[in-house]
């Protein structure tokens, strides 16, 4: 059985989600979400689809949902652009919390219930993390340190993670990585064997618990 954060050691596993509509990177993580490397549910943390920049809204929901119905589903905000995560308009009305929330409803209005919230370039503040909270989202942005009530912390990169499964492990581990690094051979191969190393030295945490 899947354990909880706090008395095991326990890992979990997400992927950021920045082409959602690129062809091959999602065949790519469809693919590795369905195999469960290591056991792991893993979590799509996806930024919805950028109709000011083009990207059509029906394949996005297709896709979304298929993420959806085998694991946990996050919002990942991009504030700027498909390719720029970070807010550059900060002082526009409501400011990058406002679309937080904007983009959880326009998601729940659509049926899918983002359960995780990872802002992203890393990206949050006071008002963010507000918003988060409110919405009734795990936070899973702040990097380090031990889980707590709302908040997930991501420990690992795939380059951390690949060198970390080969020495000792920290009792808590969120590993994540991004759906274009499934394009590059020797990333995909090194994700899948520290994935595999990791199965086998924790348990995966009550992902279900965690986003209730």
């Amino acid at each position: 059985m899947p354990s909880r954060p706090g008395g095991a050691a326990v890992a979990v596993v997400s992927c950021h989600l920045e082409r959602p509509l690129d062809d091959e990177a999602w065949r790519r993580f469809d693919a590795l979400q369905r195999r469960r490397p290591g056991g792991f549910d893993v979590i799509a943390l996806i930024r919805p689809p950028d109709r000011e920049h083009g990207e059509a809204e029906e394949p996005w929901l297709e896709r979304a949902r298929l993420a959806a119905a085998r694991a946990p589903l996050g919002l990942h905000t991009h504030w700027t652009s498909p390719t720029h995560a970070r807010p550059t308009l900060a002082g526009s009305v409501g400011g990058p919390a406002a679309r937080v929330r904007a983009e959880a409803a326009w998601m729940r209005e659509r049926g899918l219930e983002p359960r995780f919230f990872c802002g992203g370039g890393w990206y949050t503040d006071e008002r963010v993390r507000e918003a988060v909270a409110e919405l009734g989202l795990v936070d899973c942005t702040p990097r380090g340190g031990a889980p707590a009530p709302g908040i997930l912390p991501t420990t690992h990169s795939l380059g951390q993670l690949a060198r970390a499964v080969l020495g000792p492990l920290p009792p808590y581990v969120h590993a994540y990585f991004h759906d274009y690094d499934l394009l590059d051979p020797l990333r995909r191969r090194a994700l899948a064997v520290a994935l595999a190393l990791l199965g086998a030295r924790r348990r995966q945490a009550d992902l279900g618990a965690l986003g209730a």
